[in-house]
């Protein structure tokens, strides 16, 4: 160790003794003086069993104090050889990093602090952020690496039933319900799936498509995913190195069957949940299936996890004179290939990445393509603006360490750091962004200009990654027109308010999908529903509202995101819920 990282080791050393001190005694002011005024501390099941950021050090402290002791805090180390403490930069702030462990009554964690001199308080280094994540639970270890099972490898049984007769009637759950029911088979049903599988937990997957990956199988016939292979590794099973850089949708969809065969996870197609009560004295639900025969079956499992996406049931808003139009009307997530539309004409209601890769399909398939902008779009070139946020994962740490950095920014840091991303990629993209408003196009920025990934995080869309349909709407190649030039739609196409013509084959409806919300009311009652609350974005918290964590239902659960999200969150769900299992974290009637 040089002498520059043995000073920052001695930094945070330090640090870590004084905090220890006062964890161990019940004095405030000790505590205080290790975090900066706005400091933030995030916590992830570690100390407090829940997913949640708190900012001040006032909030910090109270928070500390009124769980450590509880929580049976011990045994802080610091990494000082595989990641030692280091002065990075991060949120465009100088700081020393440190990754260190520690253990609770309950579990082992991991977290990382970072440190900045206080220029109030003569220098001295006090905590920025500080992150603590659970890793594992004590006697319910992971079943991977030295915990695998051993199999039938000591012992033979030549009369007995083999490994497929026994993975048959796991899945046919004859005899047994599932402990846990997973709604929805993509890439949040498989993360979670996989992290309770490992876990010892039972679970089943339901997905009302016929075969394992027709959620991306399904879509258009051009669609590849829009950031890099090294962001989107599924738990336990990353990609082969040989993979492309930008995977193509059937390659994946082909590695969720893969991934579900490898990881022995236990899964029905087409299988459609149709409703579901909950028995508040036996907390159990009762959930209908229906299968593919077209049978009823009942399950009663003790928690289900809702897995249907960000995207679930698409959003069709009433168009005034829209049914007036003869031709076909499709929503995008029911369009395929642009090839059965090869000299006729197309209008894209919609200006998010679906309404332009398909109008980028279409137009390429040989159609005449018009779009229809109804709002402001966020529009950033797919390289190298839109891969700014994940620099990160191509600098060379693992990917568990990327994910712990990632998972250490707190909400509020995260927005300015994406404000750094926009105006970089604004400055990257300047000659595209002007042409598109040379031509009408009204382009966003996100709300105080956040960029695109924090329009996800609050409404799941509302940008566009250009891969080339920006360039054509420049080029003239595909026509742009605002909704407010539409005066009506006709039989044979639409009028626009200046007398003008538009006909159209095809209309495409690029226009979203309903929130959670919707989905929960439908299938569990208005009355669960509002007793869940909203889900996804933030409201006034600093916390993705109902996700990854217990919700006002007992027993009910939401996984969504990006496959980045789900690979990182799978973890702390899964292993809420073998808490709940194993008596560690009782059922909050809230």
């Amino acid at each position: 160790m040089d002498a520059e990282n043995h000073s920052y080791s001695a930094i945070v050393t330090d640090w870590f003794t004084r905090f220890e001190r006062a964890l161990s005694e019940p004095d405030d002011t000790n505590m205080a003086d290790l975090f900066l005024s706005d400091g933030y501390w995030r916590d992830l099941l570690a100390l407090t069993w829940k997913i949640q950021t708190l900012n001040g050090g006032v909030e910090i402290v109270n928070g500390l104090g009124a769980v450590s002791k509880a929580a049976g805090v011990s045994e802080f180390q610091v990494d000082l050889q595989t990641n030692p403490p280091r002065l990075v930069t991060r949120v465009d702030t100088e700081t020393i990093e440190a990754f260190f462990t520690f253990e609770t009554k309950t579990g082992r964690s991991r977290g990382i602090v970072r440190l900045c001199p206080d220029a109030s308080d003569g220098g001295k280094h006090k905590a920025w952020t500080l992150l603590t994540t659970l890793e594992e639970l004590k006697g319910f270890e992971e079943k991977t690496g030295r915990n695998r099972p051993t199999g039938q490898s000591h012992s033979r049984d030549f009369r007995g039933p083999n490994w497929l007769d026994q993975r048959r009637e796991a899945c046919a759950y004859k005899d047994r319900d599932p402990t846990v029911l997973v709604i929805g088979g993509g890439q949040a049903g498989l993360a979670i799936a996989a992290r309770l599988t490992q876990l010892g937990v039972d679970v089943l997957i339901v997905d009302k498509n016929p075969r394992i990956g027709d959620n991306w199988r399904n879509r258009y016939h051009a669609l590849t995913l829009h950031n890099q292979v090294q962001v989107n590794h599924m738990p336990y099973m990353p990609f082969p190195p040989s993979w492309p850089t930008y995977i193509p949708k059937d390659k994946l969809a082909n590695w969720f069957e893969a991934y579900v065969e490898a990881l022995e996870l236990n899964y029905w197609t087409a299988t459609e949940m149709t409703g579901a009560s909950y028995d508040e004295d036996r907390h159990r639900w009762t959930v209908t299936l229906r299968t593919p025969e077209g049978s009823q079956r009942q399950l009663h499992p003790r928690h289900v996890v809702m897995a249907t996406g960000v995207s679930g049931i698409p959003n069709r808003p009433e168009i005034p004179t829209l049914d007036d139009f003869s031709g076909q009307i499709l929503h995008s997530s029911q369009y395929q290939d642009g090839e059965n539309w090869a000299g006729k004409r197309a209008i894209i209601i919609g200006t998010g990445n679906s309404g332009h890769d398909i109008a980028q399909d279409l137009r390429s398939s040989g159609a005449e393509v018009t779009m229809v902008q109804r709002s402001p779009t966020l529009v950033v070139n797919i390289e190298p603006s839109a891969q700014l946020p994940y620099v990160l994962y191509s600098e060379g740490p693992t990917l568990e360490d990327c994910d712990l950095i990632t998972t250490s920014i707190p909400v509020p840091l995260a927005k300015q750091a994406h404000v750094t991303f926009t105006r970089k990629s604004r400055e990257l993209d300047k000659s595209l962004l002007d042409g598109l408003e040379k031509i009408g196009f009204r382009l966003d920025f996100g709300e105080d200009e956040t960029g695109w990934q924090f329009k996800y995080l609050t409404r799941g869309g509302g940008y566009y990654f250009n891969v080339g349909c920006s360039d054509m709407l420049v080029e003239g190649k595909v026509r742009l027109i605002q909704y407010d030039q539409l005066e009506t739609f006709t039989a044979t196409g639409a009028r626009l308010k200046n007398d003008q013509t538009l006909a159209a084959d095809l209309i495409v409806l690029a226009t979203g999908y309903q929130r959670q919300e919707y989905v929960v009311a439908k299938l569990f009652g208005e009355a669960v529903a509002q007793r869940v609350g909203p889900i996804w974005g933030f409201g006034d918290q600093l916390e993705l509202r109902n996700m990854y964590c217990q919700t006002g239902q007992p027993g009910l659960w939401f996984i969504a995101g990006s496959l980045a999200q789900c690979r990182i969150y799978s973890k702390f769900l899964g292993l809420q819920i073998k808490a709940h299992e194993e008596g560690l974290l009782p059922i909050e009637e809230i």
